[in-house]
């Protein structure tokens, strides 16, 4: 009864009364259409957002790379405090982006909308368009003809609900201390993962050497081909129930399952290699995290089939660390050699040619099998704390979006 109202299902204390329903039109100005300008190398000045900018989940800045307009941008087309930017058209229509001062001078391109919000308090609105209503709003406004789209005067009626003033502002202040926490820990996150990246090049160009329990030199690394150390795996499913995996590039295997919400592997599971914890698998697919494949251990605790085009292998020699060739892998340590073995762009299924001997005829170090694991293991506790914290950072996410689901109408 409350929510009928407009009264939220949760409030500071103090606060009382319906919240008044107001368009965006009546609470903003400066509503504007961005340039029309394409997007050049960052020129160091002026920076430029457009719709694939703004990033799809934290709704933040994420440019990739920087860019800036290709011709000489005018001031009116330049972010300000209380400035907030709607995509119009595309399958991103509606999407939000409220302009932070940190990020500095930024110009919007053409197919962003500003809306210069001057009669409320803007984290206040931007935050109303991250709530299922909104959501709801933008499909049935974009669903007008084949190309979705939502212009400036449509725009201009989407309606939303305000208190006071004062609860507006501590409403605001609230979600900006719980959005610090959380980039604070993104932050986190970040450092140490460029701190693994950049101590994964030094161990593995061994300018970083480990010692041994007595403080003493371990002995110097060989050099071995893959058949040396690895041999190829041929078992295939046929007839057996065992999970179904793929590889995702920057995760690691992921069940086809959560991947694709089915099976997908069809007539061609019975083909499909089976590999144990701690074997390996290379996808020979490019991505852009990947540009010559990726190879990924068996780290899912079970049995698993992935598809016979990925060259699946294990280890001759079982005292051999898995984690130490893991993390060699995903350090990009074979992608000079790869480079060198490709031998033309990727196939109609989007794999690259690689041949299966050539492959296995790369070299990778093989350093004492004890240094193997003091170093696996060192780079193992960091991927935990980076794991540690991108938990921290979807507990507080839900928490936060639990929350803006009580706390407005």
């Amino acid at each position: 009864m409350e929510n009928q109202k407009n009264i939220p299902q949760l409030r500071f204390p103090y606060f009382a009364g319906e919240w008044e329903k107001k368009k965006l039109g009546e609470v903003s100005s400066g509503v504007m259409y961005g340039m029309n300008a394409a997007a050049k190398e960052y020129d160091g000045v002026h920076k430029y957002i457009r719709i694939t900018d703004i990033d799809e989940n934290s709704r933040e800045f994420c440019p990739n790379p920087l860019s800036s307009p290709d011709e000489k941008p005018d001031k009116r087309y330049k972010l300000k405090a209380g400035d907030i930017v709607f995509a119009r058209t595309g399958a991103s229509v509606g999407k939000s982006y409220l302009y932070k001062e940190e990020d500095g001078d930024i110009y919007f391109a053409g197919f962003l909308i500003r809306f210069t919000i001057n009669k409320a308090i803007p984290f206040f609105v931007y935050t109303q368009t991250l709530l299922r209503p909104y959501d709801k709003w933008v499909k049935i406004m974009s669903m007008r003809s084949g190309q979705p789209g939502v212009n400036a005067e449509e725009f201009k009626t989407l309606n939303l609900s305000f208190p006071t003033l004062p609860e507006q502002q501590k409403i605001a202040s609230f979600f900006t201390a719980i959005d610090q926490k959380i980039s604070q820990l993104k932050r986190k996150k970040n450092l140490l993962e460029q701190y693994k990246k950049g101590v994964m090049q030094k161990i593995f160009s061994q300018e970083i050497r480990f010692k041994d329990d007595n403080g003493q030199e371990f002995p110097k690394w060989e050099k071995k081909r893959l058949s040396e150390i690895f041999i190829e795996i041929n078992e295939t499913v046929g007839t057996r129930d065992i999970p179904t995996y793929s590889i995702t590039a920057g995760v690691g295997f992921v069940s086809q399952n959560e991947k694709f919400g089915r099976n997908i592997s069809g007539q061609q599971n019975k083909h499909y290699t089976v590999i144990n914890e701690g074997q390996f698998s290379y996808n020979k697919g490019n991505s852009k995290t990947y540009t010559y494949g990726c190879i990924y251990v068996n780290d899912t605790g079970k049995r698993i089939a992935v598809p016979n085009v990925f060259i699946s292998f294990e280890f001759i020699d079982q005292k051999m660390s898995s984690q130490f060739y893991s993390k060699l892998f995903e350090s990009h340590y074979l992608d000079k050699g790869l480079r060198k073995i490709i031998s033309s762009s990727a196939r109609m299924d989007g794999l690259l040619n690689v041949n299966k001997n050539s492959f296995f005829q790369l070299s990778v170090p093989c350093p004492n099998y004890i240094e193997q694991q003091k170093i696996g293991h060192f780079l193992y506790s960091i991927d935990s704390k980076i794991f540690h914290i991108k938990n921290q950072i979807e507990k507080a996410e839900v928490w936060k979006k639990g929350l803006m689901q009580q706390m407005f109408v």
